[in-house]
């Protein structure tokens, strides 16, 4: 996201963006040398909830860039207080407030944390593996799977039914 520009971030109610598009960002460079990203699926649009609508349209109000549109701005979206480029050190200092200020340890975490939340979040709550590895910009479903995805409750419902078939009632001990 450091890497983000303002010319890729497309929001509901833009002059000329088709009305059945959904708000998205479209995630095509990066900060690795010569600015390309670490795979081609990392080239990929990602869809935004209203949340983050409303903040970057807020965040592109209080910015002074210069063009009247954000499809004409190259600018990055994510700059410092003094408007340059976002380094590593700044993205890990502030993560770091923002994690002490909700009661936490701040130096216990990182940012690849919201990855691995963000990946066991949508699990959670039943998203396809292969939705969420395609959101996250993986080849395949192996590393999300075995690297981000962590269980956040016991599986012990979806099995009950064929374990009944397995084992039905009436046979065994206690029967």
């Amino acid at each position: 996201m450091r890497a983000l520009r303002w010319q890729d971030v497309h929001l509901e109610g833009e002059p000329g963006l088709d009305p059945l598009v959904p708000p998205h960002v479209e995630l095509l460079r990066s900060v690795r040398a010569g600015g390309d990203t670490k795979t081609r699926t990392s080239r990929r649009a990602v869809p935004l909830p209203q949340r983050a609508v409303d903040v970057l349209r807020l965040l592109w109000r209080t910015r002074i860039c210069g063009h009247t549109g954000m499809q004409g701005c190259s600018c990055l979206v994510f700059v410092t207080r003094n408007g340059t480029p976002l380094d590593a050190h700044n993205v890990q200092r502030d993560f770091r407030k923002v994690i002490d200020a909700a009661g936490l340890v701040g130096k216990d975490w990182t940012p690849r944390e919201l990855r691995q939340s963000f990946v066991s979040l949508l699990s959670d709550a039943q998203v396809p593996v292969e939705v969420i590895s395609r959101l996250v910009g993986h080849r395949s479903t192996v590393v999300t799977e075995t690297v981000y995805r962590k269980q956040l409750r016991p599986v012990i419902h979806g099995s009950e039914d064929v374990l009944d078939r397995i084992f039905p009632r009436g046979t065994g001990a206690g029967a």
